[in-house]
């Protein structure tokens, strides 16, 4: 840069623009009001309530409702007595830890300060609930692990929620976080979240912004508002209009989509014979139409105990037929039943002259209200209070869909014989009328079903004969999804026209056909064989399946007949049957996986597959991936990332108190946000977070550059060096470049100075704090030995600075790309 010549008198005072002063500060009413926390905490309680899709239970929302309490509380008690933002912030994050402390541990110094034991056990509890997280599906059980993580999650929100809504008195900021609260249910829940849940959290946050609102129409900038003298109805309207548009989305959006809710709101129609029990379990319905939704393949139970025997697993019956819908279980609560932890009912058909068999069964991402048990069931080992067992339809349930630990059964896998069926009686004692009830078929249906057992006299007869019908030779097709409608009637249109479809249609159309000859039968849904797995059989979501049980009177009971034609060799055709039989291909492998009833599925990601457990290679370290992180990846990532979100509300907060020792939290929060980016990048492959790490520097090495070379000035400035008029004189031409108003070169230091005043808005005190850093540089040009004095330069240069951060605010763009690092200087 040229320097002015000697005779050049020393800058005038210019006629700058003075901007009005900005409004910063929230009023203090509105920080001292009691209105404004208590609000925030309803929306942050109403919002939480998103987490009934992914834990079970409600004793979760007692240890919530008292975190937020806490939180609201211990805010407003701080800001009364006017404690400084980002202080009441680590307060609020304090209590929380003591909290946790107090609660969850048994080792903290006088029950609630955390120590080294405490923060150990703290650790050991966390890795529980993350380990539940991990093998688990949702629902998950709220065992204190879990309770702990839902406290610390919802405490971190309940306090970054308190602090933008006020002391930044900006509730508006807070409908991201509170969208992110269920933003993780929705996404983890393999069904939707209830209606009433995003009723609550959007009616409170627009109370909460009807707060805020009610505060703006009072005052505004410091003097009444225009229309602060109209009624309170006039007042009213937005949140009038947020109500009425509340209403509208959600009725609209239960009409059309059901996008969000389960179901329709209360009154807007039954659910009907298609509603699902939900988890990772069984629909307790068969369609006659409709497509098979495959999903990922989710390893459900490791099985051990059967030998060679291949048998169906049966979760549950269904006895009711609706006409031209398909089966289900009937209207009304399930029967009462037998509690399962004690001495059962011998099954229909089980004399207790076979052998018991012990067959252990271990649950791996299992949900539901239904225990599955092989053949006749005689006893179970292992199975908790609240689950019982019904002879009758031959389930054992609970009351609420639930993870299952490890259970024993005790059963019967004998199976009658060819000659005992045909001889079988069915008299005696009756069977319920509920299984021989059929009404509405299609008179082709029945016309069918008598020309194909008009030969047969015995009830094996028939049904085998039944059973044989449904066979390529005959034109049916296994499929994931049925012909397309070209009847009215489902069942006559699949038996006649389509004969395509998949194992809900099968069993479906037959158990019909059965009733339509007196037959008792009813539709039997569980699980195939499922394939080898060393001295287990693997039984995953692939393998749910509906068949067909016929009663053979109470000397033989329930028997399977599955007329789905499978190729997969999943399927198990039993002895009576094999003769003839067309159902199966032996030379089909256990490889094989065909689908053949829908489910409930979760994500496949993160849950546990066969070679994840038994065989110590999942939790060994040694044993991980080339692109695997080591153990404690994810727990630093949750400690990064708890810390990021510390610094981030305080560097929030502290930015509104413009003090120079907090300037750095800023960086220090986007620093964190970082490293944590980048350790969970690396729980999925270093290689990730390698590019990460590469594009993080590229992006940011423009600001690190320029970041460098102001502190370099600055550390001259302080240090009066005969360099520091020059120092300061480059920096606030960067300063002036970095803000999108470069100052040219050739410009002398009065043309500069008076441009910099005009151009960036410089108020009265930055005008004289430039007026004096501009002497002290010619100063120094005209007198080159020349020193500047002291801190009266230091003070004057950062008040230009301070001055240019209120009145011409930087940009992100012009603080990660900063101009004056590219300009080409001359």
């Amino acid at each position: 840069m040229p320097r002015p010549p000697a005779s050049a008198p020393p800058p005038g005072r210019p006629e700058l623009h003075t901007p009005s002063k900005r409004y910063v500060q929230p009023p203090p009413v509105w920080r001292s009001s009691v209105l404004a926390p208590v609000a925030a905490g309803v929306a942050t309680l109403c919002a939480s309530t998103s987490l009934t899709g992914v834990v079970g239970g409600v004793s979760w929302l007692g240890y919530v409702t008292v975190t937020v309490v806490l939180v609201a509380c211990t805010g407003l008690a701080l800001r009364s007595i006017r404690t400084p933002t980002p202080v009441v912030g680590l307060a609020q994050l304090v209590v929380l830890l003591l909290l946790v402390t107090g609660v969850f541990t048994s080792s903290g110094v006088l029950a609630v300060l955390p120590g080294p034991a405490a923060f150990s056990e703290l650790n050991d509890v966390l890795i529980a609930a993350f380990d539940q997280i991990r093998t688990g599906l949702p629902p998950v059980d709220p065992t204190p692990p879990i309770l702990c993580l839902v406290t610390i999650a919802i405490g971190l929100v309940a306090v970054l929620v308190d602090t933008l809504a006020v002391a930044a008195a900006a509730p508006a900021a807070t409908g991201l976080v509170l969208l992110c609260v269920y933003a993780v249910p929705a996404s983890l829940s393999d069904s939707m979240l209830p209606w009433w849940t995003f009723l609550l959290g959007a009616s409170a946050f627009a109370a909460l912004l009807a707060v805020d609102g009610n505060h703006r129409h009072r005052r505004w900038r410091n003097r009444d508002t225009p229309g602060a003298n109209r009624s309170a109805a006039a007042a009213s309207v937005p949140v009038a209009v947020v109500a009425l548009a509340l209403v509208f989305g959600l009725v609209a959006g239960t009409a059309i989509t059901a996008v969000g809710t389960v179901g329709r709101l209360p009154g807007s129609g039954r659910s009907g014979a298609g509603s699902g029990s939900g988890g990772l379990g069984v629909n307790p319905f068969t369609s006659l139409r409709g497509m098979l939704d495959q999903g990922n393949t989710v390893d459900l139970f490791r099985v051990s105990g059967l030998g060679n025997d291949k048998r169906l697993l049966r979760a549950f019956t269904l006895d009711t037929y609706r006409p031209n819908q398909g089966w289900s279980l009937p209207d009304g609560p399930m029967p009462a039943g037998y509690p399962a932890d004690q001495t059962l009912p011998a099954a229909p058909g089980d004399d207790g002259a076979a052998e018991s068999r012990r067959i252990q069964i271990e649950p791996v991402n299992w949900v539901d209200v239904w225990l599955p048990v092989y053949g006749a069931l005689r006893g179970l080992q292992g199975v908790t209070p609240g689950w019982y067992y019904d002879p009758e339809s031959g389930a054992v349930f609970s009351e609420r869909k639930q993870h299952v630990a490890p259970y024993t059964e005790l059963a019967s896998l004998a199976e009658p014989t060819k000659e005992q069926l045909e001889t079988a009686s069915t008299g005696g004692s009756p069977v319920p009328a509920v299984y021989t009830q059929i009404s509405d078929v299609d008179p082709r249906v029945v016309g069918l079903t008598q020309q194909l057992t008009a030969g047969a006299t015995t009830t094996f007869d028939k049904a085998t004969a039944i059973w044989r019908y449904f066979t390529a030779e005959n034109g049916f097709t296994y499929d994931t999804q049925t012909a397309p409608a070209t009847d009215k009637d489902a069942l006559a249109d699949f038996l006649l026209n389509g004969k395509r479809g998949f194992c809900e249609q099968f069993a479906s159309a037959m158990a019909v056909m059965l009733r339509v000859l007196h037959i008792p039968s009813r539709v039997a849904v569980g699980f195939t064989t499922g394939y080898s797995d060393g001295d287990y059989r693997m039984i995953t979501s692939q393998d749910a399946h509906a068949w067909v049980e016929v009663y053979f009177g109470p000397e033989l009971g329930w028997v399977s007949f599955d007329p789905t034609p499978r190729s997969d060799g999943r399927g198990y055709v039993p002895p009576y049957l094999q003769s003839g039989s067309a159902s199966t291909d032996p030379s089909a492998t256990d490889d094989q996986e065909v689908p053949s009833v829908s489910t409930s599925h979760a994500p496949a990601t993160g849950a546990p597959t066969a070679q994840d457990d038994g065989t110590g290679t999942a939790g060994d370290p040694q044993a991980s991936s080339p692109g695997s992180a080591p153990g404690w990846t994810g727990w630093g990532a949750l400690v990064v990332v708890l810390l990021a979100v510390a610094l981030t509300v305080a560097a929030f907060a502290g930015a509104r108190l413009a003090r120079g020792r907090l300037r750095w939290l800023p960086l220090a929060a986007a620093g964190a946000w970082i490293v944590a980016v980048l350790l969970s990048a690396w729980l999925i492959h270093w290689a990730l977070s390698l590019i990460l790490l590469v594009l993080a520097a590229a992006v940011l090495t423009p600001a690190i550059l320029r970041e460098l070379a102001r502190r370099r000035r600055r550390r001259a400035i302080e240090s009066r060096t005969p360099g520091a008029a020059d120092a300061a004189w480059a920096e606030l031409l960067d300063e002036c470049a970095d803000r999108g108003l470069p100052i040219p070169p050739s410009d002398t230091v009065r043309v500069a100075a008076q441009k910099v005043a005009q151009q960036h808005h410089l108020d009265e005190n930055g005008q004289d704090h430039l007026r004096t850093v501009v002497g002290v540089v010619e100063r120094s040009w005209y007198s080159p030995g020349g020193v500047p004095e002291g801190q009266g330069f230091a003070s004057a240069f950062d008040g230009v600075r301070e001055s240019l951060r209120r009145n011409a605010p930087m940009s992100w763009r012009g603080r990660l790309f900063p101009r004056s690092v590219f300009r080409k200087r001359g």
